[in-house]
């Protein structure tokens, strides 16, 4: 049996788009470490007992949410890239500006305050 199309695009979305899949899956992670380490941290008065919450899922998880935030970042800076590529590219193929025509060229520039120069 075939995998269904939607699955199928997800896949492919995710090998396409592997740096920001991958800050998405780092920014719920984290954001998962976070909340279970509150819970397990609340449920306790004593900070002995907290500490090793605190170690493990609260810098965990930061430091997830961190790397997934620049993940996603990155992925933004290149896509842009990718498209200032494009049109550089679109530019360098076009031989040459459009030329002006003569007539066009020898007028002199209209004022853009509307009067007339003495």
């Amino acid at each position: 049996m075939a995998p269904p199309k939607s699955r199928i695009a997800l896949v492919d979305w995710a090998r396409v788009q592997w740096d920001r899949a991958l800050g998405a899956g780092a920014v719920l992670l984290g954001a998962i470490l976070l909340i279970v380490g509150w819970f397990k941290i609340s449920d306790t008065g004593f900070v002995s007992e907290q500490l090793p919450y605190l170690a493990s899922a609260g810098l965990g998880g930061v430091f997830l949410l961190g790397f997934g935030g620049m993940m996603w970042l990155s992925a933004d800076l290149r896509d842009q890239w990718r498209e200032l590529r494009g049109i550089r590219t679109r530019l360098d193929a076009d031989p040459a500006p459009a030329a002006v025509p003569a007539a066009a060229s020898a007028a002199p520039a209209a004022d853009v305050t509307g009067r007339d120069h003495v």
